[in-house]
């Protein structure tokens, strides 16, 4: 048993002949664990060292002693001497090293990063790369800590390890994580193992918060930098690529595993089951930018999701499944912008739009948590739930529509087919309406919207508060409306349900007909508002007699924030600071200026 803080030292110090007894290696290298140690000491001396930056000052023994630590010598009643290891650690201390190991390499990237690094950072990582100390079998070993502070932590230190040995991760290493997700029965450990691989995919290099450009995080001038000249210490796109080839390979045994334990969900596995579906999602998502070839394979699988949506699984699972299958159709940032659609965004668009129109899956939603129809109960509900849920509602009828017009468009140069394409828009159109009815039944049920509110209405209401969903949201109507309204034979009610005109009047009420707001939706990278701006202009210039005669009233204060804004966008384009090419809105915006003046001239 280890000795801590609490314990009192034994009753006579160890004389010099016992210490020496049955060891091969020199006294300082094999630490006796008492009550003062001295690796407290010190590694809060290198922690207080990496945070200026520098490991200079430190001698050779003191930057080995931590790591030479992990296994440490400590009493035995019945044989005097044993050797320990850190899982026997107790928290305190085992805490303290690993956010050491979590601190060095987080220093050791972002000092690669720049182009420089502190020489003894440098061998320190080199030492530990080569497993000089073991650190990786040590960390792994922690997955199973009791602890679950320490198991995180652990988690971190080691995504972080990874990430700053890059290419030379060992692939035995990885191996051993993705095992413990398939095998292991201890949901912390398979928690770890995932925790560790999600947070190299999410990694993104070179990050840096504006704020941080003004500190001083450079190295002291005493310290000896060695100058960092190979582009791929820059790049963390080959230990992803190692982490999702480890993965890939057992990808349809993790994916059984968590089908089952979803299935038959079990509140201890709770964490364990959000762990892999936000991993899962992070593979998935363009922000990981990892290639296409090697994402493609972690797409199978998705279908079997759906039917995983179901009163028996609770909102927080939900809400994670939402999430996973929103990123799969990312129709804003991805989706809405290309030509052609692949095959596993459609597949799954087609199943949603099956599972709410036939098998009734908005039913499910557990908005109170409670049972029965929306999750029954009482309270207010989980606004949150219900938002994801009705944004994937939408995203899959715009996905649905999208491919059906490309095939059309297609088809159309084949004469007589092109009326089959047509007839066919017109069975997706069918299909649509039940779906968005059932769609502003369920709004309409759980929030207190008119029941004669138009979903192109209540649509800005939900998502007010969700800039990104709000934005991808009115996409995905204006493209529904302008995919199926082609067509003379239209459904009438269907069109004013989706009306992009009330949704534009509304969303401008919304932000209180303030101009600056488009702005700077203009300006941020976070929404697909210039996609939006883009589409809605067009629309309004082709269905211009539409957009007065839904406007009426508001047709003056509509024009007014379109004005103001041409001219904000004018002013900023004239001194070169609007950072990219806006000139295509900016002359639809005048085309409409020019017609609403024409209704005043006239």
């Amino acid at each position: 048993m280890l000795l801590d803080k609490s314990t009192p030292p034994p009753p006579q110090p160890p004389t010099e002949g016992r210490r020496g007894r049955g060891m091969e290696e020199p006294a300082k290298k094999r630490v006796r664990l008492t009550a003062d140690d001295g690796v407290n000491e010190d590694l809060e001396l290198l922690q207080r060292n990496l945070l200026g930056q520098c490991l200079c000052s430190m001698s050779e023994s003191c930057l080995r002693k931590p790591f030479q630590g992990m296994k440490l010598v400590a009493e035995d009643d019945m044989h005097g001497c044993r050797t320990a290891v850190i899982a026997e650690w107790n928290r305190d201390r085992t805490l303290q090293f690993v956010s050491s190991v979590q601190l060095l390499c987080e220093v050791a990237i972002k000092q690669n990063s720049k182009g420089m690094v502190c020489s003894r950072i440098g061998d320190v990582i080199d030492a530990l790369i080569r497993n000089e100390h073991h650190l990786v079998d040590n960390l792994i070993e922690l997955a199973s800590h009791p602890d679950r502070f320490v198991c995180f932590s652990a988690s971190r230190a080691l995504s972080a390890f990874f990430l700053v040995s890059r290419a030379h991760v060992d692939p035995r290493w990885l191996d051993r994580l993705t095992e413990n997700a398939v095998n292991s029965t201890h949901p912390h450990k398979m928690s770890f193992s995932l925790e560790v691989i999600k947070h190299v995919i999410e990694y993104k290099d070179c990050e840096e918060h504006p704020l941080e450009e003004s500190t001083d995080d450079r190295p002291p001038s005493s310290c000896h930098i060695v100058t960092v000249n190979d582009p791929e210490s820059l790049d963390s796109s080959q230990i992803k690529c190692l982490c999702i080839k480890a993965l890939e390979a057992k990808w349809p045994a993790v994916v059984n595993r968590f089908d089952a334990l979803i299935t038959s969900f079990s509140p201890g596995y709770e964490s364990t089951v959000i762990t892999f579906l936000a991993l899962w999602e992070a593979i998935i998502s363009v922000k990981a930018n990892l290639s296409v070839v090697d994402t493609k394979p972690f797409y199978s699988h998705l279908d079997g999701f759906v039917t995983l949506l179901n009163s028996g699984v609770p909102p927080v699972v939900w809400k994670h499944l939402l999430n996973l299958f929103n990123e799969v159709l990312c129709y804003g940032s991805t989706l809405a912008l290309q030509d052609v659609l692949a095959e596993e965004p459609c597949s799954l668009a087609h199943l949603i739009v099956r599972g709410i129109k036939d098998w009734r899956l908005l039913d499910s939603l557990p908005y109170r948590g409670g049972s029965g129809r929306f999750g029954g109960g009482a309270g207010d509900g989980d606004r949150p739930l219900l938002q994801k849920a009705v944004l994937l509602v939408l995203k899959a009828v715009a996905v649905t529509v999208k491919e059906t017009r490309c095939d059309s468009s297609s088809d159309s140069s084949l004469g007589s087919e092109a009326d089959d394409a047509d007839a066919d828009m017109a069975v997706i159109e069918r299909s649509i309406r039940q779906v968005l009815r059932q769609l502003d039944v369920c709004v309409k049920a759980l929030l207190p919207f008119h029941p004669e509110t138009p979903l192109a209405q209540w649509v800005v209401q939900l998502f007010a508060d969700q800039d990104d969903a709000l934005v991808e949201g009115m996409v995905c109507c204006l493209d529904v409306t302008v995919g199926l309204f082609y067509r003379e034979s239209a459904l009438p009610d269907l069109r004013m349900a989706l009306s992009p005109a009330v949704t534009f009047v509304q969303f401008l009420r919304a932000v209180s007909h303030d101009p600056q707001v488009l702005l700077d939706l203009l300006v941020s990278n976070e929404t697909c508002f210039l996609l939006y701006l883009l589409r809605l202009l067009k629309y309004i210039r082709r269905n211009w007699g539409e957009f007065v005669s839904v406007c009426a009233r508001e047709l003056d204060s509509t024009m007014s924030v379109l004005i103001r804004l041409r001219l904000s966008i004018h002013k900023l384009v004239s001194k070169a600071l609007f950072p990219y090419n806006i000139n295509p809105v900016l002359r639809l915006l005048e085309k409409c200026e020019e017609m609403y003046e024409d209704i005043h001239n006239n």
